[in-house]
């Protein structure tokens, strides 16, 4: 007798798999695929979160930092420093005619630019409002002031 081997299948349980193995795929594909005639349900609102900063520590605290007085603190301070031109320095001009540049305490500006620079004073935010030939015009908080450019540039 010749012995059995468990991967071979039989011949009449080869055709009864290949027979009822789609039989029941069919079967089941009207319960999968099933139209739903459920009706949906109501669409509810949604609640968004809503995050207010305390005004004091009685009202609340920064969750990672609990000793901290950072989110009591006002950030809108108001200063009425009055900065002095005179720490302005053009250093150079250069480019096109059509379109110049001017150093000022070491940052290029082109006409329009906004930018921040550093003096003795601190960062004094100035925008270059126009480069004529001979000196450039700035605006430094609200007030227009032009600053010559020396003839050894």
């Amino acid at each position: 007798m010749k012995p059995h081997n468990s991967f071979e299948c039989r011949p009449w349980f080869r055709a009864l798999t290949a027979g009822l193995l789609p039989a029941a795929v069919l079967w089941a594909s009207p319960l999968v695929a099933a139209p739903t005639t459920a009706t949906q349900p109501a669409k509810t609102n949604t609640v968004r979160s809503v995050f207010a900063l305390p005004a004091n520590p009685g009202e609340g605290r920064d969750p990672f930092f609990p000793k901290s007085n950072r989110p009591y603190e006002s950030s809108s301070t108001v200063t009425n420093n009055v900065v002095e031109v005179t720490a302005l320095v053009v250093k150079g001009v250069s480019g096109s005619t059509d379109r110049r540049l001017v150093i000022i305490n070491n940052h290029t500006f082109a006409a329009g630019d906004i930018a921040d620079v550093l003096t003795d004073q601190g960062r004094i935010r100035v925008h270059c409002v126009e480069i004529k030939p001979h000196s450039v015009i700035v605006e430094i908080g609200g007030h227009y002031h032009e600053l010559s450019i020396s003839g050894n540039l």
